[in-house]
């Protein structure tokens, strides 16, 4: 038996049946991964020895007759921005080459409640600014499903991990699409839930508006599995909600029948050149969903074609202050050139951010500058109000809202690095959902030219069972 083929709750139910132990799906993992690391470059930094000695605790409980969390002896990567006691935290960055944190990560300490099996710290671009995982300090990480291409960003490494049988379950941080874009071009599950029901306490920010820890999965069921096990209100965390302790369910669900979809007109106007097979499949999946029951309709979104300039706006005002933390005294890296505090603080930061890292930072330095912070960061903020109450307008009548998780196929590494506009464009249908704080997950709907695509259900704040039911029940009518 393969154990690495079989979904993450395959390999639950079986270890519960004693059939197999956390100890052989552990080594099954490891085995992949010394096979196909050097090819994938998806994890930063493994912890064997830590990952060994949590599977041998798990199979004692379950040897002492002791009832199991739900992760029970499942391997699980973690992005690299997420803070592990002792286990280094680079962030992709050379800022924090040498970082070992004092304490867990909030989702950290569920995990381990829960009896998963943390690998290591998967690959992912730089303080997760980029869209493939080419930004990171420590070498881009490769798509499983074809070499020459990305994964997706910045939760590249994560997505990696899972597509390429290294691990059955991650986490990811998902800013502006960094969970879904990298599930759909890697063929696997990704989703972003409601702002504020999964703590940030131990997560290194790079946007505090609008970063949300996100899960991977091989499908939904696995999703569901890994966001039940980390969601909930945590007082450590200023944006955490009350409302994150409401039951995430699925059961229940047979079909789509009567499910209110909605398409928004906006969206035909997103396109990019050479995309139209890309756009065929998702009519295709429209169709999937009409035949089987739910129930099409069209909606307006009118400020979505704002989406974009919005968000980079935002997300790079966030950047630029949150970073400003990394000045060469405090921690992280600090220069060896230096005569006077200026050069400190300048050549520590010049040497150590990569250049898309000092690309946002000066976006964002220049929109809140004076003179220019009413013109940029004040319109955005007053485009984001906007951008929330169409999509609250929109599902007062429905449900859900469709739409593609990336206007683009998975693009050869190197052919975008250095067009970083033309690879803002991959957010085009991701930085809505997290602007307006809402919840939205990338399912698999084929491949296109042999390489994957992703389908995006999007629901409403606190609508995370609405989508995953929306998701399994379309797995269950294409599978």
């Amino acid at each position: 038996m393969d154990i690495t083929s079989l979904k993450g709750w395959e390999m639950k139910e079986r270890l519960l049946k004693k059939e197999i132990s956390s100890t052989e799906i552990l080594n099954a993992h490891l085995d992949v991964i010394d096979k196909m690391e050097k090819d994938l470059n998806a994890f930063i930094t493994l912890d064997r020895d830590g990952a060994r000695e949590a599977a041998k605790r798990v199979d004692e409980k379950l040897q002492r007759g002791e009832s199991l969390g739900a992760l029970a002896g499942l391997p699980v990567g973690l992005k690299d921005n997420i803070l592990t006691k002792d286990l280094r935290t680079t962030c992709g960055s050379r800022m924090l080459e040498n970082f070992n944190p004092p304490y867990d990560a909030t989702v950290v300490k569920k995990i381990r409640e829960a009896d998963g099996v943390i690998l290591g710290k998967t690959n992912m671009d730089e303080f997760a600014m980029g869209g493939s995982t080419e930004t990171s300090y420590y070498g881009n990480t490769r798509n499983p499903k074809d070499l020459s291409r990305v994964p997706g960003g910045s939760s590249g490494g994560s997505a990696a991990a899972v597509a390429g049988h290294e691990a059955p379950l991650a986490l990811g941080s998902d800013t502006g699409g960094s969970v879904r874009q990298p599930a759909s071009f890697c063929g696997i599950v990704g989703m972003k839930p409601t702002y504020g029901i999964v703590s940030r306490y131990g997560v290194v920010p790079m946007s505090n508006s609008l970063d949300q820890i996100g899960v991977f999965g091989r499908d939904v069921k696995d999703a569901h599995m890994m966001l039940t096990s980390v969601s909930g209100y945590d007082p450590l965390d200023a944006t955490s909600s009350k409302k994150a302790d409401r039951d995430i369910s699925i059961e229940g669900v047979d079909s789509l029948k009567g499910l209110r979809v909605a398409l928004p007109e906006q969206y035909r106007n997103l396109r990019i050149t050479g995309d139209e097979k890309i756009q065929e499949r998702f009519r295709e999946t429209v169709k999937v969903f009409e035949d089987a029951g739910a129930i099409i309709d069209y909606v307006s979104l009118p400020s979505l074609e704002y989406s974009l300039e919005t968000y980079y706006i935002i997300m790079s005002s966030e950047v630029s202050t949150n970073l400003s933390r990394f000045d060469g005294i405090r921690f992280g890296y600090r220069t060896e050139n230096y005569e006077t505090l200026d050069e400190l603080y300048t050549n520590s930061r010049t040497e150590a951010f990569g250049e898309e890292t000092k690309r946002r930072i000066m976006l964002g330095t220049y929109s809140l500058s004076a003179g220019y912070q009413t013109e940029n960061y004040k319109k955005a903020l007053r485009v984001r109000t906007l951008i929330k109450q169409d999509y609250e307008n929109a599902f007062r009548d429905h449900d859900v809202i469709l739409s593609l998780t990336a206007p683009m196929l998975p693009f050869e590494i190197d052919s975008m690095i250095n067009s970083p506009v033309d690879m803002y464009k991959a957010d085009l249908y991701t930085v809505p959902v997290n602007l307006a704080g809402l919840c939205a997950i990338s399912v698999p709907m084929g491949d296109v030219d042999g390489l994957p695509v992703g389908l995006q259900i999007t629901g409403p704040r606190f609508g995370d069972s609405t989508i995953l039911k929306a998701g399994l029940g379309y797995e269950r009518v294409v599978r």
